[in-house]
């Protein structure tokens, strides 16, 4: 990889590492030294824009706060090779939370007290958002693109946040429409996280169904950060579903998968985007094949789109050994939304003109994809695609449901 992360001034280490818990307290108590200290090295006294991750970096779901870095990484370096925004550089600082929420609050508290970053970023989970958007409400802080399709972010007077992607309740739907509408399935049961997150794809879940006069025939669920997901198994193998709709992250996702293959229980499987598509596809290998994913950006092949082929470029100038995914491609969509608002902001921007600048985003179209925020409406992506493992591996598009895109 050609880019190091630069976790303070005056100190980098390659972007495969994260930092350590004694590390990340000293870079957000500033005891690193001052913004501008590497750039009055190189000669420049212009210091640079910082950004903000908090994400899991390390454990069960670590492959989507990677992903969603490496996406944000292409984004801003493609913008420093271009000269910057306003003639500054963009930096982003990478902090582990572990996908747990205490984690999670006390590294947002820490950045937040301190005048190092314009905004958080790329942030991943349901439980964690809940922990920390509080905290960077209060601080004035924008939050760009967490990776979570949670409602509560989503309500009008959330005002600090600007999501990407569309939200869970329109995955759900679009679930059981395939399911349901297309496939003629009724017998459905649902694996889920036991959390916020898992919460809220359950009640989603239970809304389509209702919907359709139809209820969930069992419903199961394991602690995060855990691969606990036996009991939950047996206990809807009992039920005989035709499908188990999971919102779940892919470790565990795999294990209720490889396990229900020795036990012969093999039913059609559907995953929410949250689950990290390539790390499941790699996780399973054989057994991921028919699996279905639904996913919230376009597909990262797809070259004929001219902001999937800008990302594929930017993506191999930060790491020449990437391959494209759905994650890095949501993380690098949020890069790109945040440079467009820092454009926007001035050469003098900070988190209030920051926040001014992402209000007034309305109606763009990027690279051939059409983003729409307004009034009351902070989500700038509204379409669902379902997705499925083929025997090699790789993803394949399913027909379109029909589906509310603004569930």
């Amino acid at each position: 990889m050609r880019l190091a992360l630069v976790i303070a001034p005056a100190l980098v280490i390659a972007p495969a590492l994260v930092i350590a818990p004694a590390l990340a307290i000293a870079l957000a108590a500033g005891l690193l030294g001052p913004p501008s200290a590497a750039f009055a090295a190189s000669g420049t006294d212009r210091p640079p824009f910082r950004f903000a991750q908090v994400a899991a970096l390390e454990g069960p779901a670590a492959a989507l706060g990677q992903g969603m870095r490496l996406g944000l990484l292409a984004a801003f370096e493609e913008a420093n090779r271009a000269g910057g925004v306003h003639g500054r550089k963009v930096e982003l600082d990478s902090v582990d939370d572990g996908y747990e929420p205490a984690r999670s609050a006390a590294a947002v508290e820490r950045i937040v007290s301190e005048d190092r970053h314009l905004a958080l970023i790329g942030q991943v989970g349901t439980p964690t958002a809940k922990a920390t958007q509080p905290l960077s409400a209060r601080a004035g802080m924008p939050v760009i693109g967490p990776l979570t399709g949670a409602d509560f972010l989503r309500t009008p007077w959330i005002d600090n946040v600007t999501n990407i992607r569309a939200s869970y309740d329109a995955e759900t739907e679009a679930w059981i429409a395939y399911l349901v509408d297309r496939l003629g399935m009724d017998r459905i049961a649902i694996l889920y996280q036991d959390d916020g997150f898992g919460q809220a794809g359950l009640e989603g879940v239970r809304r389509a169904m209702q919907k359709r006069g139809l209820t969930l025939v069992a419903e199961g669920n394991y602690t995060r950060n855990t691969l606990a997901v036996k009991v939950a198994l047996l206990n809807i193998r009992e039920a005989h579903p035709d499908a188990v709709v999971m919102v779940a992250a892919y470790k565990p996702v795999a294990e209720f998968v490889r396990v229900g293959r020795r036990l012969d229980f093999t039913p059609t499987v559907v995953n929410i985007s949250f689950v990290g598509s390539r790390a499941l596809s790699e996780e399973l290998g054989a057994d991921g094949a028919g699996i279905i994913v639904s996913q919230v950006v376009p597909f990262p092949g797809d070259t004929a789109l001219p902001v999937v082929a800008e990302y594929q470029a930017a993506l191999k100038e930060v790491d020449a050994e990437a391959r494209p995914d759905f994650v890095s491609l949501e993380g690098y969509l949020a890069g790109r939304v945040a440079l467009r608002a820092l454009q926007k902001a001035g050469p003098f921007a900070n988190r209030g003109r920051m926040r001014e600048a992402l209000d007034q985003l309305g109606t763009f179209d990027l690279g051939g994809l059409n983003f729409s925020f307004g009034p009351g409406d902070n989500q700038g992506l509204d379409e669902v695609f379902l997705t499925r493992i083929g025997a090699d591996g790789a993803f394949e598009p399913l027909p379109p449901a029909a589906v509310d895109p603004k569930l």
